[in-house]
Parts: structure tokens; C-alpha cells; sequence
């Protein structure tokens, strides 16, 4: 080929690169799903796209609204569709406007319930998502868990007084009629109403609570390990987690807190704020394990180490966990996260020993459920486990990788047995280390 020939091949191939670049300008980002996560505490919102994006937002006022400009997007069907993926009963979200407010300039306008603090950020790709932009709408105010955990109690306990009224009303007025006779149309009701509301709280007058902090793992954008049939980590937990709740709230004098109580993304290090305050007594996080081989099976129970790992199964357990907010999607510039982050790392000698021996009681009750993993606790650096000043154990209730074990965990029979096991082991823990009078003021 002669140098002309050559210099005009070089231009042409040129050309046709400019070219390609320009339509892929032109084109800009496709939206590859919109996705909304409404929870009690905030609702995320999720934009994901082939390309990153970048916004302008503000907040304005009456109504109240969240104001989000994205540049380089054209309106599509797939962007059209968080319309339709609010719901009715979220907290913050009142509903969603979507338009095309400028060529290549998509508004999205979010009419707000509450007065709301949001966070706006952008993920790279991980996982099976590409480049994500996120919305997290919080409230302004968060609520008191440890109050709100009190009025639960007071409103079951006013319940179950009723429900035992009930029964002693429907009893005396079967005695009282004589067989087949049918009460008076105009009989007075032996039924006293229940409050709509618990009465004010009198902090004199509030007795000693145990309680429990449960932490169904990974939710929302993350959705843990998967079984072979298509079985959800975060869906499996959660279910165990609920009836591990009502089971626990069912004892005299112990109360719940559940990190999450729906499909919803929580950062690591909020789920231990969480449990601290609400002056968490214990805090078990549950998981379904998995491996690269099916063949693994086994339930597992994990406690903190401040050395290196028990085993490089152990290790190798704690960093596949500690990868979930890289997954999840959380906002690194938040300071909040930064503040926990140097208080976690203040794990003591005694909270690890507590932990061991809630471990050894829990461990010892799922194993007359099923087969475990290991024969003991097993100690590395989760993540999850790092509070300061609270039993934590992180318990993986089977694995779901293994086809039999993920039937298991799909049994509403096994998942009966194994709440009763954990409550058990729980039970077995405090009636050896009962706890200690809180030393904060409610």
C-alpha cells in the first residue's frame, strides 16, 4: 500500500470513529430498571443505567417536593415505569412526576408526605448491577426506637388482656343460656374498646425490658446468596426473622427490634446503631451460607474476632458478608457512616466473651435441628458484630447453595423448628447471664 493510499485508509477508519461517537453521544444513557424500596425508616430509590449519570435536585415547598434534573436522558418507557412503582402506603413518597424538561434533560419530581433529608449519590457498577444512581429519602426527624418498641408492648399486653375478656364473656354467657337459646338481640356487650392509642409513656413507671435486636441480612438492592432453584437469601432470613420475632415477643418481659422487617436495604454499620439504640441486650444476625461447591452443608454460628480469623473458612465467611454495602449501595460521604465506623472499631474483650457463650447455647440448640458446619463458634471480623458494648453472634442457618438445604430453608416445618431452636439457645443464654439494670435514662 503507498503512503496516499495509506494516510486516506487512516482518515476514512478516523471518520467512521467520530462517527460512532457522536450517534453514541447523541444517544445518550438507557435505563435498564427503576426500582423503589419503601421502609418505616427511609425509601430508596434507584435509577439504573448502561451509562453513569449525573443530576441537579433541589427541595421545594407547598407541597413539599424533591426536584431531581438528569442530564443526558432522554424520556423512555423503562424511565416512565417508577409511575407506576410507588406505593400506597409509603412513608415518604406521595407519588412521582416524570418529564422531559429539556432536550437530553429528564425532571423527575417526587411529591413528598413528611419533611425529608435526602441523599443523592451514584454506585459504579458491582454484582450483577451497572451504574446505579441512588435517591434515599429520610425523615427529618428520626423516630425514638426504644419508645416505639414500648409502645408495642403496651399495646400487646392491652390486647391480650381483651382477647382474655373476650374468652371470659363468650364462657359466662354460654353457662348462662340454656342449650340452643340465642342471646338477646339487645344483650350488652361484655367487650371493653381498646384505646386507638397507648396512653403517654411514664418513664417512672416503665418496667426492665429484655431486648433482642434480630438482623435479617443483606434486603433490597442485595439479595444475597441465591439457591440453586432460585431461592433468596434476604427472602428466606426475613421470613425466619418475623417468626423469630413473634415468638420472642411472646415471652414475658422481652421485646424485639428487627433491623429490617421488609424487603430494604440497611448499610452494616446502621444495623448495629440500630441495636445500640434501642439498648439491644443481644443481637443475632441470620443468614443463609453458601459456597462455590453444592456439596457444603451445615449451619454455622459466628462471633467476633479481634485477631485473625478461627479458620480461612471463617475469613472467607466474614469478607463475602462484609461486602454487602458494596452491593446494597451506600452513600460514602455520609459523615454519620465515618463516625460509627471509628466507634466500632472499639470492640471489647468482654463483649466477645458474652458472645462466645450466647455462640455455644445457640450452636448447641440448632444442632439437634440439623447437621452443622462446625462443631463450634467460630470467630472472625464481621463487620455486622462490631458493637461495643452488645453480645452479637451472626448465625447461618443453613446452606443455600446446597440443593437439599435450600429445600429445607424453603419448609415452613424446618423454619418452625429452627426459630424454636434459636429461641431456645437465646432463653438458655439469659437464664445464665441475666441482664444487667440499663445504665442510661429511657
Amino acid at each position: 500500500m503507498s503512503g496516499t493510499s495509506r494516510r486516506q485508509a487512516i482518515r476514512a477508519m478516523g471518520s467512521l470513529v467520530l462517527t460512532l461517537g457522536a450517534a453514541q453521544i447523541a444517544r445518550g444513557a438507557t435505563i435498564v430498571a427503576v426500582r423503589v424500596w419503601p421502609a418505616d425508616d427511609y425509601t430508596r430509590v434507584t435509577i439504573e443505567s448502561d451509562t453513569p449519570l449525573s443530576e441537579k435536585h433541589f427541595l421545594a415547598q407547598n407541597p413539599q417536593r424533591l426536584v431531581i434534573d438528569i442530564d443526558g436522558l432522554e424520556l423512555s418507557p423503562a424511565l416512565r415505569e417508577i409511575v407506576g412503582k410507588v406505593r400506597s402506603d409509603d412513608p415518604f413518597i406521595e407519588g412521582v412526576r416524570v418529564g422531559q424538561n429539556q432536550p437530553r434533560v429528564v425532571r423527575l419530581v417526587i411529591d413528598l408526605k413528611q419533611a425529608t433529608a435526602p441523599q443523592l449519590f451514584t454506585l459504579p457498577p458491582v454484582a450483577a448491577y451497572q451504574h446505579r444512581m441512588v435517591f434515599d429519602l429520610y425523615p427529618v426527624k428520626e423516630r425514638d426506637p426504644l419508645l416505639a418498641l414500648i409502645h408495642e408492648k403496651e399495646i400487646a399486653e392491652q390486647q391480650a388482656a381483651q382477647a382474655v375478656q373476650d374468652a371470659l364473656g363468650e364462657f359466662i354467657g354460654r353457662v348462662e343460656r340454656p342449650p340452643g337459646a340465642k342471646p338477646p338481640a339487645s344483650a350488652p356487650s361484655l367487650q371493653t374498646p381498646a384505646p386507638k392509642e397507648p396512653p403517654p409513656l411514664s418513664k417512672g413507671k416503665i418496667d426492665r425490658l429484655i431486648v433482642v435486636a434480630l438482623d435479617p441480612g443483606h434486603g433490597g438492592e442485595d439479595p444475597g446468596a441465591i439457591g440453586p432453584s432460585g431461592l433468596r437469601e434476604k427472602d428466606v432470613v426475613l421470613a425466619i426473622a418475623l417468626q423469630l420475632r413473634d415468638k420472642l415477643n411472646a415471652r414475658a418481659g422481652m421485646r424485639v427490634m428487627l433491623t429490617r422487617d421488609a424487603d430494604f436495604f440497611v448499610p452494616l454499620q446502621e444495623r448495629v446503631r440500630k441495636a445500640r439504640r434501642v439498648q439491644a441486650d443481644l443481637f443475632v444476625s441470620l443468614h443463609a451460607d453458601a459456597f462455590f461447591t453444592p456439596q457444603a452443608r451445615g449451619a454455622s454460628v459466628f462471633a467476633l474476632s479481634q485477631g485473625g480469623a478461627s479458620s480461612s473458612a471463617a475469613r472467607w465467611m466474614a469478607d463475602k458478608e462484609n461486602a454487602a454495602d458494596i452491593v446494597g449501595g451506600i452513600n460514602v460521604k455520609n459523615r454519620h457512616a465515618d463516625v460509627m465506623r471509628t466507634l466500632l472499631d472499639m470492640s471489647t474483650t468482654a463483649q466477645i466473651k458474652d458472645s462466645m457463650k450466647l455462640g455455644s447455647e445457640v450452636l448447641g440448640q440448632i444442632g439437634k435441628v440439623g447437621k452443622l458446619h462446625k462443631p463450634r463458634v467460630e470467630q472472625a471480623g464481621f463487620a455486622v458484630l462490631k458493637a461495643p458494648d452488645i453480645p452479637s453472634i451472626l448465625v447461618e442457618t443453613a446452606f443455600i447453595s446446597n440443593p437439599e438445604e435450600e429445600a429445607k430453608l424453603r419448609d415452613p416445618l424446618y423454619q418452625a423448628k429452627l426459630v424454636d431452636a434459636l429461641v431456645s439457645g437465646i432463653a438458655r443464654y439469659f437464664a445464665r447471664n441475666p441482664p444487667l439494670a440499663r445504665t442510661r435514662q429511657l
